[in-house]
């Protein structure tokens, strides 16, 4: 696919070279076209370099080629991030004055917008109004996200994370396979990394990020799916449209998926779930011993929430898809194929997605390498991409397994 990446003049346009590291590296010919303002923060020789394509934002640049038209006719989707206020007005006046408006006016495919900006420019009438007016014209303009902005400053206004931006842009062009499949249904999915209290201040966790989570509810949402996520500890926020019932420990996060249970139609149990917690927590804070001894923790299993839910749906009329995840490493024993099979025969849910994990692999990355196996242990698919290109194929199977 043919993409133009518009970049425009804020602090957030550093974010956009990994936008188009996710859009290059899945085979997409990408031009970039920063505004002059964009490049005081990040120079055209980096574009150049990431995208392999040379970087103008002048109409007078190769003036020959017609860039502005010739760009506009062949790009298959236009996506600008950061969209900033000043691109944002320019866009819905319909003005034309350097590389990247022209081309806008051009445009035959899908344009996205990923605003970012402080929070009251965004929330300004006069940038609410270009929102409503891009919009009207089929322009797809996402949602900023909230957090730190520059300088002190907290509130919506970020820049949406580049995966969220990549997984919007794509289904702007093509609308997930499986939208609507879900619509009426209710699924429920665990999220992120459960902490499991030493004392007042520690705690033994994990690596775990959330983000193939978070993506699996956009998913989810997307087919339009009532989404209920029990939220551990997780680095990115929950997507709007979901309810959400945050808990901190593996016991907490039992409670709550059981207690889902009975309304739920599909079940995934993405959550990176403690396998031990310690068997005493200790009510004050645990001193070093003047003998420089440590102190000796002793470690209780957790329950196995999967297997739970696979029991407790026993007897039950109305179906319920549930889907575990199985993080592997492989050991001298078994390769991490082996162990998933294992461990999908172990917890009898309908179907497990594998993903083989380490220091420098799926934990916190925006993409991920999964595959999925069905009751039986057989291949269903083997899914390679962004977190949100894995979770569509997740979901499309759990909506494909609950439809008859």
């Amino acid at each position: 696919m043919r993409i133009v990446l518009g970049v425009g003049g804020g602090i957030a346009a550093y974010k956009a070279a990994s936008l188009l590291r996710l859009f290059t590296e899945s085979g997409h010919d990408v031009t970039v076209i920063p505004t002059e303002a964009a490049t005081r923060f990040v120079g055209t020789a980096t574009w150049e370099a990431l995208s392999g394509n040379p970087v103008s934002n002048s109409v007078w640049d190769d003036v020959d080629k017609v860039n502005h038209v010739r760009l506009g006719h062949e790009a298959d989707l236009i996506v600008i991030a950061p969209a900033t206020a000043d691109v944002l007005a320019r866009a819905a006046a319909g003005l034309a004055n350097d590389l990247l408006t022209g081309t806008l006016l051009m445009a035959r495919g899908a344009v996205v917008m990923a605003p970012a900006m402080h929070t009251e420019m965004w929330q300004h009438a006069a940038t609410r109004a270009n929102v409503r007016t891009l919009r009207s014209r089929g322009v797809t303009v996402i949602e900023p996200a909230s957090g730190r902005l520059t300088g002190t400053d907290s509130g919506p206004g970020r820049l949406p994370e580049p995966a969220a931006i990549y997984a919007a842009a794509l289904d702007a062009v093509h609308p997930p396979a499986g939208d609507g499949a879900l619509r009426g249904k209710r699924v429920t999915i665990s999220v992120g990394g459960t902490r499991e209290a030493l004392d007042p201040v520690r705690f033994l966790g994990n690596r775990s990020s959330g983000k193939q989570g978070m993506a699996l509810a956009e998913a989810a949402l997307a087919r339009g799916a009532h989404v209920t996520l029990v939220l551990a500890h997780a680095e990115v926020p929950p997507p709007q449209g979901c309810d959400v019932v945050r808990v901190e420990s593996a016991l907490q996060l039992r409670d709550a998926v059981l207690a889902a249970l009975p309304a739920t139609d599909v079940l995934v149990m993405a959550a990176a779930v403690a396998d031990f917690r310690p068997a005493e927590v200790v009510g004050t804070k645990i001193k070093k011993s003047d003998d420089g001894a440590g102190p000796v923790i002793t470690l209780v299993r957790n329950p196995d929430v999967l297997r739970e839910a696979v029991l407790a749906r026993e007897g039950r009329t109305e179906p319920l898809v549930i889907a575990g995840f199985a993080a592997e490493t492989g050991d001298p024993t078994a390769d991490p194929l082996t162990h998933a099979r294992a461990k999908l025969a172990r917890k009898g849910c309908d179907f497990l997605v594998l993903n083989v994990v380490g220091r420098e692999l799926v934990f916190g990355a925006d993409s991920n390498e999964v595959t999925i196996l069905d009751a039986d242990g057989s291949e269903a698919a083997a899914v390679r991409g962004t977190k949100r290109v894995v979770a569509d194929a997740v979901m499309d199977h759990a909506a494909h397994l609950l439809s008859p």
